[in-house]
């Protein structure tokens, strides 16, 4: 497995690839969540094609410092994840090899990104396009695969591909969860024993709340499991349609129930499909 710092590295060691590239975009701190994205994208590349894993700690798509500074940067282990699990190869660039010092171009998504993170986050979908875009030029890979569990960004990558007429497929997996249900994310190893042992009930509020019949005993059960702790700050709660984002009305379109919240200074997002009724 060949790992590029720079992006002369990528483009040499991506020159006389055959077969298809799959790119499997990530910020590190690889966890079960992540390697089973390179477990798909191996097998969607086949025995001749190439798995590329990205592991950049993208800075423009933080609106908090210090989330930035505390983000895990565990780049030994992440790349012995990758070459574990198939990767063919790992771009880790250097700080610096990403952007120019004097960059003055983004990609802004004005509609997906008024609700829910986009609403709560300014400017982090503008990170996410700009940084997506990026690693697709960089690495012209074939296609690229995203976890269900940060929906939101995977409604935007796939309108930008959309908008700008991008050939690269977007490929989805479901999200990895640990056993006790709280989805699997790299801000999970920042969670204090007490804050760990009550993220659980994320996945309890959503789940209880997605039984409901109403719009708002979804929204009301979800948000009374979630505020029964002493430990929860919710950022959002939202209810909202499956593919507009927007608030939802009624339940005769599928939609999404979905929240961010924070368990100190670590914020956590997950989500529910609630089909249509």
């Amino acid at each position: 497995m060949w790992i590029a710092k720079t992006k002369q590295q990528l483009k040499e060691n991506l020159r006389d690839t055959s077969g298809p590239v799959i790119l499997v975009p990530t910020m590190g701190a690889l966890h079960q969540g992540h390697t089973s994205l390179i477990d798909a994208a191996r097998q969607k590349a086949g025995p001749d094609g190439t798995v590329l894993v990205s592991i950049f700690v993208n800075p423009i798509q933080f609106d908090r410092e210090s989330d930035l500074a505390k983000y895990p940067r565990p780049l030994e282990s992440d790349i012995a994840a990758c070459k574990a699990h198939g990767a063919n190869g790992v771009f880790a660039p250097y700080d610096g090899e990403v952007y120019a010092e004097d960059r003055s171009i983004t990609v802004l998504e004005t509609e997906l990104s008024r609700y829910l993170c986009g609403a709560t986050r300014p400017g982090h979908f503008d990170g996410v396009c700009t940084i997506v875009l990026k690693l697709f030029n960089l690495t012209k890979c074939d296609a690229a695969i995203f976890g269900e569990k940060d929906f939101q960004q995977l409604a935007i990558v796939r309108r930008m591909v959309r908008d700008l007429d991008l050939e690269t497929e977007i490929l989805t997996h479901p999200t990895i969860r640990e056993t006790d249900g709280l989805a699997m994310s790299s801000r999970n190893r920042r969670l204090t024993a007490e804050h760990r042992a009550d993220a659980a009930r994320i996945c309890l509020a959503l789940s209880s709340a997605a039984r409901q019949t109403a719009i708002g005993k979804i929204l009301g059960t979800a948000e009374r499991v979630l505020s029964e702790s002493d430990f929860v700050k919710i950022d959002y709660l939202s209810l909202v349609d499956a593919e507009s984002l927007a608030p939802a009305t009624n339940l005769d379109r599928p939609t999404v129930l979905a929240c961010a919240v924070f368990y100190g200074d670590v914020r956590l997002i997950d989500h529910i499909d609630i089909p249509a009724r």
